[in-house]
C-alpha cells in the first residue's frame, strides 16, 4: 500500500512539474525555404566555417559543477526600474541575460526577449532569476522589432512570445524554422518575419539582417531543427551587433567587414565551461569578436541572470572588464535596466564587486 502511494504521489509531482511542457515544445514545419537553405541537409542545419559543436561529456560536467564555485551572488542585484520617454538615437537597456532593449535612430528593437520566472519548458523547475526582471511586458514601451536569435529556452520563452503577441503590434525577425514556434503559440503568420543566414529585412525603416553564429538549436530531442544567428541592425547612420549565443569563429571578422563598423555591440560573455568551448564565448574570446567586428562600445551580455554553466558568478564582468583593459576597448557593464547612452557611456564601475 505505501509503495502503491508512493508511485501515485511521484506520478503526481512529475504531472505537476511537466504539465506546461507539452505546449513549451513548439512546433517543428520544415517548409520549402528551411530545405532550400545551403545551410540545411541531412534534415537538419549545420554551422558553416567548423564542425559541429560537440555537447559536453556528462562526467566532466558534473565534475566542474561540483569544484564549489559561488554561481549567485551574496546579496540583491541592483536592478534599476528604467523610465521609457521618446525613442532615442542610440541607447542600450540590458534587462538580464541575452534580453535587451535597443533604441536606434529613434526605433526600438528587442532581442530575445524571456521574462518568465525560469528559462525552461517548465515554469515549475528548471533555472530560475538571480534577479526579478526590470520590466514587464505590459511597462514595455512601443516596440518596433522583435528579434529572436534561436530557439533554445533561455532566448525563446512561450510565455514572454504570448505576453508580446498581445501587448505590441511589432513584428518577430527570427532565424529560418523558428517561425513555426510562434506560429503555434499564436503570432499571425504576417507578423513573422523568417531569415537565413546574410538575409535581409527592412523593419520600420532599419536594415536588420540575420548574420552567421557558431552554436545548435533545438527544444527537444531533435537536434539543430532550426536555424540560429546574430543580428546586424542597421539604420541611416548608426549600426548595432547582437552576438546571441555562439563559440567564437573567424565569422566575426567577415560580419566586420561586411556590415561594420558598430557603434555597439551586445556580445555573449557567460555561460562558458572546459567541457563546451565552442558553444558559448569567454569573456576573452567576446572581447576578441568585438574586435574583428570593428565595434566601438562593447556591451556584455548573456551573464548574471541565470545560472547555465560551472563558472563563478562574478568572473565574466571581472574577466571581460580586465581583457577590454588590456586591449583599450570601450566598454559599459550596466545594472540589469540601466540606460546606457552609446554616445556617452558610463565607465564600468565595479557594481558587481561587493555581491560576490
Amino acid at each position: 500500500m505505501k509503495i502503491e502511494l508512493g508511485v501515485t504521489a511521484a506520478a503526481a509531482l512529475v504531472g505537476w512539474a511537466f504539465r506546461d511542457v507539452p505546449g513549451s515544445l513548439g512546433a517543428l514545419d520544415p517548409g520549402p525555404r528551411v530545405l532550400r537553405s545551403p545551410h540545411y541537409r541531412d534534415g537538419r542545419f549545420h554551422n558553416l566555417h567548423e564542425a559541429d559543436p560537440s555537447l559536453p561529456e556528462p562526467g566532466s560536467a558534473v565534475r566542474e559543477y561540483v569544484r564549489g564555485e559561488q554561481r549567485t551572488p551574496l546579496a540583491p542585484i541592483p536592478v534599476v526600474r528604467p523610465r521609457f520617454g521618446a525613442p532615442e538615437p542610440l541607447t542600450v537597456h540590458w534587462l538580464g541575460h541575452g534580453t535587451s532593449l535597443v533604441d536606434i535612430e529613434g526605433r526600438r528593437i528587442l532581442f530575445d526577449p524571456v521574462f518568465s520566472e525560469r528559462c525552461s519548458p517548465s515554469s515549475r523547475i528548471g533555472p530560475r532569476r538571480v534577479h526579478p526582471m526590470p520590466v514587464a511586458v505590459r511597462d514595455l514601451p512601443r516596440l518596433d522589432a522583435i528579434a529572436i536569435t534561436h530557439d533554445h529556452y533561455d532566448h525563446l520563452d512561450t510565455a514572454s512570445v504570448r505576453a508580446l503577441i498581445r501587448a505590441q503590434d511589432a513584428p518577430f525577425v527570427v532565424p529560418l524554422g523558428v517561425g513555426a514556434h510562434l506560429e503555434r503559440w499564436g503570432a499571425p503568420r504576417e507578423r513573422i518575419i523568417e531569415l537565413d543566414w546574410d538575409e535581409t529585412a527592412v523593419v520600420a525603416g532599419l536594415r536588420v539582417t540575420a548574420t552567421g553564429a557558431h552554436h545548435f538549436s533545438g527544444r527537444g530531442l531533435r537536434r539543430n531543427p532550426t536555424l540560429w544567428c546574430s543580428y546586424v541592425v542597421a539604420g541611416s547612420e548608426k549600426r548595432v551587433f547582437y552576438s546571441g549565443d555562439s563559440g567564437y569563429f573567424e565569422g566575426y571578422a567577415t560580419i566586420g567587414a561586411a556590415h561594420g563598423p558598430f557603434d555597439v555591440t551586445l556580445i555573449q560573455v557567460g555561460a562558458y565551461s572546459a567541457s563546451w568551448p565552442d558553444i558559448h564565448m569567454t569573456p576573452e574570446e567576446g572581447v576578441t569578436a568585438h574586435r574583428d567586428l570593428g565595434g566601438h562600445l562593447m556591451v556584455p551580455v548573456h551573464w548574471g541572470t541565470f545560472v547555465l554553466a560551472p563558472h563563478a558568478w562574478n568572473d565574466p564582468p571581472n574577466r571581460v572588464k580586465a581583457e577590454a583593459k588590456l586591449h583599450a576597448v570601450r566598454l559599459a557593464i550596466p545594472r540589469p535596466g540601466e540606460r546606457v547612452d552609446v554616445n556617452a557611456p558610463p565607465e564600468p564601475d565595479g557594481w558587481w564587486e561587493p555581491l560576490a
